[in-house]
Order: structure tokens, then C-alpha cells, then sequence
């Protein structure tokens, strides 16, 4: 859409919002919709001298009473209700909502699904077939819930944090910057005080979270610069391995910072992972069986190999 495109729909939409709330300041009006106070009260102008019915004299004009305290509208000129949404639109519209529904952190999911519901309810007053929206799966936890509080408050942030590369979880205070979402997974981007630097902490990994009484202070570089995707390359301070994994297991390259280096002709890849242990690394490794095998480095092989025959020898001992 264009800026005058854009523009039209503004004003269009304006004129029944002024009439349903009737001596509205302009602070919260802007607020509502979206707009800068500069930018509202230059489309009112517009709407008070150029917009009404054909003839532009006096009765035809929209009439406003604009004032540093309050805005109301005294003759709409017709223009008495909302654009409605087009049965194409308000699909587009729902499956938009749906998806932010599902992704942690982004929206309010009651909020997102009071919408839906009236969209549909507007949609089908006039005939227009938007499809049903689906129940969300799962409830927001408390967690995801200070979370997204504290990205919409400007807060501080309290959270007990599993990491998977270390098998250990560790409370944090950190500084929210925003959401972001990484290959169908929602991050909260942020300073953490630990560390004096900015993470991604996985919505999926945060055990808790607490909203503190305390502004959020990112320093001002963090705060303006782009989501840094460097942070999820291998840390050089850690060992690597090389894994070979079944597609039965390729699931976990969803909950581990995996790098697929190779694909094989029977389906299987070749993928790299960084890790704190040996001992955490033998047992993630075992705990998939055969549908994982470690190729490199051979001592990590050697250890997973001696930790499996030490598993077989103890079964065997107590098998009756």
C-alpha cells in the first residue's frame, strides 16, 4: 500500500473513531491509533478543510472541534462507521493472528484470540466466509508471560536458565531488548548482567521468570543495534563434535545449536555441536541409541563406546 493509500484508510477510519469517542484527547487518540500526535492532528486538519460531501461549502465540510484537550465530530459527512474487512483480508488477517498466537512471546494469546473471535463475528453478520480460528493449543505460561511483560514495560528481568551445552541452569538478571524469533522459535534478546553482553535466551529453556520492580537499562549500543546472529555460532572456548544423525532423530536439531555440515545418501547428515563436558556430551549421545553415533573426536567416541559396554555389562549382571 502506498503512502496515500495508507493515508485514505487513516482518515477514513478516523472519523467514526472521534465519533464514538466523543471528546477524546489528543494524546490518547493518538495512542489508539497508532499515530503520532504531530501526524494525528495534521490528517484532522486535512479531514476539516478538504474532506466531506461534493459541493465543499458550509454543511457539507466534516465538521470538528479540535482543541489541545479534546477532539470531537460534529457532522461526519456519512463516514459513520469502519471499513470492514474483505473476505480475503480477514482470512490473511486470522492466519496471521493464529500464527502469532502460536509463537511464544509476541502477542497476548487471550488478546489475539478475542480478535479472532470478532473478526469472525464482524465477517459473518455480512456474509463474508472467514474461516473459524482454531483453539490455541497450549495456555501461555507464566514464564512467557513475564517475559513478554517486561519487553512491553521497558522492566528488568529475573530467570532461572537451562543451557543445554552445559546441562545446568543458572539465575540471571537481564536487561530486555526485544523478541525475536529464529527459525520458528521465539528468543528474548537481551543484556544479561552475568555475562556484561547480549544473549538469546530460548523461550523453551526459561524455567522461570520474574518481572522486578526496576527499569530495564540495556546500554544504549545494545539497545540500537540489529539481533546479532553471530550469537548463535560456536563458542571457540568450547570442544566440538561431529555427530552422524538418523532422520529418527533429527528432532533434536530443534532443542540443541546443531550446524548440519553434510547430507549422506541414506538420509542421514553429519552435524556439528559445541559442548561444556565430555560426561554431558556421553550422555546426551547415548540417550539416542544407534540413531547417533559420534565421529569425531575419537576420544568422545572412545568414552561413549566404554560408556555403553559398561551399560550392557551391568544389565547383563542383573538380568535374571
Amino acid at each position: 500500500m502506498n503512502k496515500v493509500s495508507e493515508r485514505m484508510v487513516r482518515l477514513l477510519n478516523m472519523v467514526p473513531y472521534l465519533r464514538a469517542h466523543p471528546g477524546v484527547s489528543p494524546d490518547k487518540a493518538a495512542a489508539d491509533l497508532g499515530l503520532s500526535k504531530k501526524q494525528l492532528m495534521a490528517d484532522l486538519n486535512s479531514l476539516f478543510l478538504d474532506c466531506g460531501l461534493p459541493g465543499h461549502a458550509g454543511g457539507d465540510l466534516i465538521d470538528l472541534a479540535i482543541s489541545e484537550d479534546a477532539l470531537s465530530v460534529y457532522f461526519t459527512a456519512g463516514m459513520d462507521r469502519p471499513l470492514r474487512l474483505t473476505s480475503s483480508e480477514a482470512a490473511a488477517v486470522l492466519v496471521t493472528l493464529q500464527a502469532l498466537a502460536e509463537l511464544p512471546g509476541l502477542v497476548d494469546p487471550a488478546a489475539a484470540r478475542s480478535a479472532m473471535v470478532k473478526i469472525e463475528a464482524v465477517n459473518t453478520e455480512v456474509g463474508s466466509a472467514a474461516p473459524t480460528p482454531p483453539e490455541p493449543e497450549t495456555a501461555e505460561t507464566p514464564a512467557v508471560a513475564a517475559i513478554r511483560t517486561a519487553v512491553q514495560q521497558h522492566r528488568a528481568l529475573a530467570i532461572d536458565y537451562y543451557s543445554a551445552s552445559r546441562d545446568a541452569t543458572s539465575h540471571r538478571v537481564v536487561d530486555p531488548i526485544r523478541v525475536v524469533v529464529i527459525a520458528s522459535m521465539s528468543y528474548l534478546e537481551a543484556w544479561c548482567r552475568t555475562a556484561e553482553s547480549v544473549r538469546l535466551f530460548r523461550f523453551d529453556r526459561v524455567d522461570s521468570a520474574a518481572v522486578l520492580d526496576e527499569p530495564a537499562a540495556p546500554p544504549d549500543p545494545a539497545l540500537r543495534a540489529a539481533t546479532d546472529m553471530s550469537l548463535f555460532d560456536a563458542d571457540p572456548a568450547l570442544p566440538s563434535a561431529t555427530l552422524l544423525v538418523e532422520p529418527s532423530a533429527f528432532w533434536m536439531f530443534d532443542y540443541h545449536p546443531m550446524k548440519v555440515l553434510a547430507e549422506r545418501s541414506d538420509g542421514s547428515r553429519e552435524a556439528s555441536i559445541t559442548y561444556a563436558s565430555d560426561e554431558w556430551m556421553t550422555r546426551l549421545v547415548l540417550g539416542f541409541g544407534s540413531a547417533v553415533r559420534v565421529l569425531a573426536p575419537e576420544s568422545l567416541a572412545a568414552q561413549v563406546r566404554d560408556a555403553a559396554t559398561a551399560a550392557v555389562a551391568a544389565y547383563d549382571k542383573v538380568r535374571p
